[in-house]
Formats: structure tokens, C-alpha cells, sequence
């Protein structure tokens, strides 16, 4: 094989991930860092219901979609991912591993992966790394993830963050990825995705992630509420809309919709000093209210609406 043929066929993602599922909810997850840019479009795959995927190394990028649909199709993961690597003859540059819906768990580590490389294979999940600075990097990945605690996303980037200071990539870092989803198959995909973030490019890209990771359950705070005020559980939303608003302190947007739905339900008073506090980081929040009656997201109060843009001048 010509030199540029191989480079233009595997893209040289070295890193070290993790895949793992959590019994109790059944939510499956990998997460992955890289001195590579976007690591997380090559290496992560994953499917509501089906199974992840951390395809590495000289990557081939096919094991992810080909795996989840082997999966899909009833294979177990340990199944599916031998009978991809008998396809290959390219398996001993490959890292890959699997994990199916079932929790069970398959991992390859070629014969020629750049040292330090290796993985350990635990109870519902994997660690693997290669062209690592030493071989302490997924030992390190596997104790850290088995004592962690909190929901599956702490754990997995428990397992991130305790690669790193093992000593990690032996190039340093430049991007990082965490992908969860469920473990119950959906006629809606989108649905079935818990969390989705990635840092393409970044000097620290696991405490970037972990910042994404905060600012996602804000967020999900804020959906939330929102489904509790559709279903009339007023005090609930309002509960779930100031812990968002407390998780990221620093976002105009988690307040100022705080505000809009308590001045929407009458409570004008409680709104008004969440609106003084907006207005003065952005005042450009002012103008935007003046554009919700319109789209029928504040009512028509011409009152309401004046004391509310009196906070800006106060």
C-alpha cells in the first residue's frame, strides 16, 4: 500500500475513550479525547436502543454505522465486532470497542496500535487507549469510572479526566467528545439522544466538555419547566426555571425567560427584578420583549409591558 493511500484511508485518531452502559437507567454512553480536531465525528457512534461504538486508532470510520446496524439487526456486541474484524486486514492498526443494549461489552486492540496502548474491559464497559505517554493511562480510565460518582455523564468524564492526569496522549490534547443515548429503541431517533456535545478544537478540551456538559443540564432544566407548564404544574416549572438560571450564572437567556413566564402568570413582582438584572448586562433584552406579544409569548398588557421596560432606565 502507498503511504498516501494509507494516510487518505485512516485517519490517525489516537486517543483514549470509553464505553459504558448504566444499569440502572439503561443509558448507554462513549466518550473520547484526542490530539486529533473533531475526534468526536470519527471515533463516537451510538443508537437509542442499540449500542455505542469508540472507533480508533488508524481509524475505520465504518465500524461505528456498521456495527450499530449489526447490532441493530440482533448481534451481540461481542459477535458484531468479530465478524467486522475478519473483514479487515487492517484489524491489527485498529482500536475499537462496543457495547450493545444488553450490556455486553467487546474490545480490540490491533498488534501494531502505536504504544503505549492497551484496554480493560469491566462490567458493562470498556477503557481504551493508544499512543498513550505510559501504559497507567487505562487502568487509570477503569478506576476511575468503577469509583465515580453520579449520573453517567460524571462517570464518563471522571474516566477522561483521569486519563489526562495519568499523563494521556502523548501528543497533548486538541478535542474531546461525549455522546449518550438511550436504551430503549424509538421510532423518533432524535429522541432517543441524551446528550451530544463536542469540542472540535480546544488547549483544554476536557474541562471545555465538562463546562458543555453544566450548560446542557441547564438547559435541560429549562425544557423541564417548560413541560411542567404545559401540563399546569406551575410552582414545579418555576422550580426547574431558577435552577437552570443557578447552574449558569453567567447566561442572560435562563433568566430572562424565567422572567417572561412569571410576568406571563400575573407574578409581575417576582419578574421585575430578574428583568433590572438583564437588562443591565443586555439591554438588547429589552427589545426583544417588545416582540412577544406578536408571536403570542407574552399577553397584550400595555401596562405590564411599560413597568417591565422601566427596569432598563432604573
Amino acid at each position: 500500500m502507498e503511504l498516501s493511500d494509507f494516510n487518505s484511508r485512516f485517519p490517525l485518531a489516537h486517543t483514549f475513550s470509553i464505553v459504558a452502559r448504566d444499569p440502572e437507567t439503561g443509558w448507554m454512553g462513549v466518550a473520547v479525547q484526542s490530539h486529533w480536531f473533531s475526534v468526536g465525528s470519527i471515533v463516537a457512534w451510538g443508537e437509542a436502543g442499540v449500542g455505542v461504538v469508540a472507533t480508533q486508532s488508524m481509524v475505520e470510520i465504518s465500524y461505528g454505522p456498521r456495527g450499530l446496524t449489526l447490532m441493530r439487526a440482533g448481534l451481540s456486541a461481542p459477535i458484531a465486532l468479530e465478524a467486522l474484524l475478519q473483514m479487515d486486514e487492517g484489524r491489527d492498526v485498529r482500536q475499537v470497542a462496543m457495547l450493545d443494549a444488553q450490556g455486553q461489552v467487546a474490545v480490540h486492540t490491533g498488534a501494531r496500535c502505536i504504544e503505549a496502548a492497551g484496554h480493560y474491559q469491566g462490567d458493562e464497559f470498556s477503557v481504551q487507549a493508544n499512543m498513550m505517554k505510559n501504559t497507567s493511562v487505562w487502568p487509570a480510565m477503569a478506576e476511575a469510572y468503577t469509583s465515580a460518582r453520579g449520573d453517567l455523564a460524571d462517570r464518563l468524564l471522571a474516566a477522561l479526566e483521569a486519563a489526562q492526569a495519568a499523563g494521556g496522549d502523548i501528543r497533548g490534547q486538541q478535542s474531546a467528545c461525549i455522546l449518550i443515548v438511550k436504551g430503549e429503541r424509538t421510532e423518533r431517533p432524535w429522541e432517543g439522544v441524551i446528550m451530544d456535545l463536542r469540542v472540535e478544537d480546544h488547549p483544554q478540551p476536557i474541562a471545555e466538555l465538562r463546562r458543555l456538559v453544566t450548560l446542557h443540564r441547564a438547559y435541560q432544566q429549562m425544557n423541564a419547566g417548560d413541560a411542567h407548564l404545559a401540563e399546569g404544574r406551575v410552582e414545579e416549572a418555576l422550580e426547574a426555571y431558577r435552577r437552570a438560571a443557578e447552574m449558569a450564572p453567567h447566561l442572560d437567556e435562563l433568566p430572562f425567560w424565567h422572567a417572561v413566564t412569571l410576568a406571563e402568570l400575573g407574578r409581575l413582582e417576582e419578574a421585575l427584578p430578574i428583568f433590572k438584572h438583564v437588562f443591565a448586562r443586555n439591554p438588547d433584552w429589552a427589545d426583544l420583549l417588545t416582540r412577544l406579544p406578536a408571536a403570542g409569548l407574552l399577553r397584550r398588557d400595555e401596562a405590564m409591558l411599560q413597568a417591565i421596560l422601566a427596569q432598563r432606565l432604573g
